[in-house]
């Protein structure tokens, strides 16, 4: 290439990098002071909705106001920081360039043109026109930098104004009422000297071992149970301490969690429903097939937890926060404790946003005790008539919106999710005395995301989602097994999972199918819909996904294609489940919409609760159970 037409490139080069980083910087600027005039997480027109919410607490059609504007105006600030942090790393990029093309440009003119006779004012005005050159460029890319970096503190503004996540001692902060509650195949003992991390197992009458590796069918057609066991009991069993000779309650296995829906989404948390007989009808304010009513004396959106004729509830405010239990049968309030007195919880309560509150995260119950989490950092075992067994704070969570990671439970480990804006965290608790199994950090950032269990070459896996990774870990040892680097954002979520992938989702970043195993890849991914809060369900091949702006998709699992979409006049926060081989899910307007689980999606029912809705339905055999924002309701026929 001749040198003259090198020169031509390079100055080619200088001219358009420079144009891009003007263009670019100027619109970090802009950015920046349109977000310091119309800041979205804290607005004048939001302030308006909530006085008027305040004198007007039943008007739903201003509650769905302040809903969307919510929605709205977390999008837009999403948009903008996506913008802020894109041009930031653009503006960077076009100033390498532009001074590599600069410095390229100067070398080759130097080599080839003849030195100039210039006088000394000439020296002068080029020195002078350099300075200011440079001095004014530089100002704009300064400036521009300046504001991307600041144009990225509004969380900061927004997070816990009262309180930090503190880290709680790891075994100090335990505080042990009881060690082993009465109940089936109970006994009792040393509390002081219990040590998590170890169990023994005896073989079960009839030569079974309980656990996850049964091989026959469930009794209620579901996939494969614990063999041996009868009436839902696990005759296998373990001891807090590890030491022979001491007894406790017996393990329940698969098919007592298929019976119940004891965890968020029930069984393993993947949103399938084992029950039969399910209502198609009912209407929440004329009371058809309501067979009763009750309202509960705490505010919560967790969803109700059931084993056997118990059904619990969490709920919390500045006040107090409780857990509750009723007979499912009946509606009548067995018991309600107040959570109170525990090591490390906050004199103060953490700042929470309205839409998420101090009690989010649904409970879990095994069949021994029930445990609830609540946003200031406080986990709780109850048994089963309201007994206090253990209680501990986690640290008070670093969350600007609040807690709402539901419990997750399997054998003698109760599984949080305690990603925060400090840390990636998850651990494991010893159900019977609240001691640390194990505690891992993860190199992710804050998720509003449960985790899930998953059963993957015969061993149990919690699969998380999180900004970046979907991950898996190990229910023993909490140990990574694969992730991939898929999300983006305020991951809400849930995973899915169904003919051994496992399907992942969040509001900007996109829906991915991966195969949960070392060295895991994404199989198909897809960005046209997205779920903001409500996780997705995938079941006999087909997964089910609904966004907060009112649309339910319904995709093949195996490729990605779309088979059916379908638009309602709300949105979705609830989750959808399957149940008798149909899809239910609820929207905030408290309407649940019934189709067929099926390529067909077609409509069967669309009965209303009579008031808004943020929980994800419960099954029973014969009956469902909803809970709106003020009343819990039992439906059946």
């Amino acid at each position: 290439m001749e040198q003259d037409t090198k020169i031509k490139i390079a100055h080619r080069a200088v001219v358009v990098s420079g144009i891009f980083c003007g263009v670019v910087a100027l619109l970090l600027l802009l950015n920046f002071w349109h977000m310091k005039q119309n800041e979205p997480l804290e607005s004048a027109a939001m302030e308006a909705l909530l006085e008027r919410l305040a004198q007007e607490p039943n008007n739903e059609a201003l509650q769905r106001e302040i809903r969307n504007f919510d929605l709205l105006a977390r999008k837009a600030y999403f948009t903008s920081r996506w913008q802020v942090k894109t041009g930031t790393y653009l503006l960077l990029f076009g100033g390498i360039v532009l001074a590599i093309s600069l410095k390229v440009h100067t070398d080759l003119r130097s080599r080839i043109e003849k030195p100039e006779e210039v006088t000394e004012d000439f020296l002068k005005a080029r020195a002078n026109t350099q300075y200011w050159l440079f001095l004014s460029g530089g100002l704009v890319l300064g400036l521009a930098l300046v504001a991307a970096f600041m144009s990225n503190d509004y969380l900061e503004e927004y997070k816990q104004r009262v309180v930090a996540e503190e880290p709680a001692p790891v075994e100090g902060g335990v505080e042990v009422i009881e060690v082993y509650p009465s109940g089936p195949g109970g006994g009792a003992g040393d509390s002081a000297e219990a040590e998590g991390s170890r169990e023994t197992e005896s073989a079960q009458e009839g030569g079974e071992t309980a656990g996850i590796s049964g091989g026959q069918e469930g009794a209620d057609g579901g996939p494969a149970g614990t063999s041996g066991e009868q009436a839902g009991t696990d005759r296998s069993v373990q001891t807090a301490s590890g030491r022979p000779g001491e007894t406790a309650p017996a393990y329940y296995g698969k098919e007592a969690f298929q019976r119940n829906q004891a965890t968020f989404r029930g069984y393993f948390g993947q949103g399938i429903s084992y029950q039969n007989n399910i209502p198609e009808r009912w209407n929440g304010s004329t009371g058809e097939n309501i067979k009763w009513k009750v309202a509960f004396s705490k505010p919560g959106y967790n969803s109700p937890v059931i084993w056997d004729d118990r059904l619990f509830i969490s709920g919390g405010d500045e006040e107090a926060r409780v857990v509750a239990c009723y007979n499912r049968h009946t509606g009548q309030l067995l018991w309600e404790r107040e959570v109170k007195d525990i090591p490390g919880s906050p004199a103060t309560m953490p700042g929470v946003t309205d839409d998420t509150g101090l009690a989010a995260p649904t409970m879990a119950v095994d069949g021994h005790r029930v445990y609830a989490i609540f946003a200031t950092g406080d986990v709780i075992a109850l048994d089963l008539e309201g007994n206090r067994v253990w209680a501990r704070n986690l640290g008070v969570p670093d969350n600007h919106y609040g807690h709402s990671s539901s419990l997750q439970v399997w054998r003698n480990r109760l599984v949080v999710q305690y990603d925060t804006n400090t840390r990636g965290r998850m651990l494991a608790l010893n159900t019977a005395t609240g001691e640390i199994i194990w505690d891992v950090n993860r190199p992710v950032n804050i998720s509003w995301a449960s985790p899930v269990l998953i059963e993957a070459d015969g061993n149990i896996q919690i699969v998380t989602t999180s900004d970046p990774y979907v991950s898996g870990h190990d229910l023993e040892t909490g140990r990574e097994l694969w992730k991939v680097e898929a999300m983006m954002g305020e991951v809400g979520p849930s995973v899915a999972y169904d003919g051994g992938l496992v399907f992942a989702t969040n509001e900007y970043a996109r829906l991915v199918a991966v195969e949960p195993k070392p060295g895991a890849t994404i199989l198909w991914q897809d960005d046209e819909y997205l779920s903001e809060a409500s996780s997705p369900v995938a079941y006999d091949g087909l997964l089910y996904l609904a966004t907060s702006y009112g649309v339910l998709v319904c995709y093949d699992g195996k490729t990605g294609e779309k088979q059916w979409e379908k638009e309602f006049n709300d949105g979705f926060y609830s989750s959808p489940m399957i149940a008798d081989g149909k899809l239910y899910i609820t929207d905030m307007d408290g309407v649940t919409h019934i189709l067929k689980a099926d390529r067909t999606g077609t409509m069967i029912g669309e009965p209303p609760l009579g008031e808004g809705a943020y929980a994800t339905p419960v099954f029973a055999d014969g009956a469902v159970y909803l809970k709106g924002f003020g009343h819990l309701f039992c439906v059946g026929d």
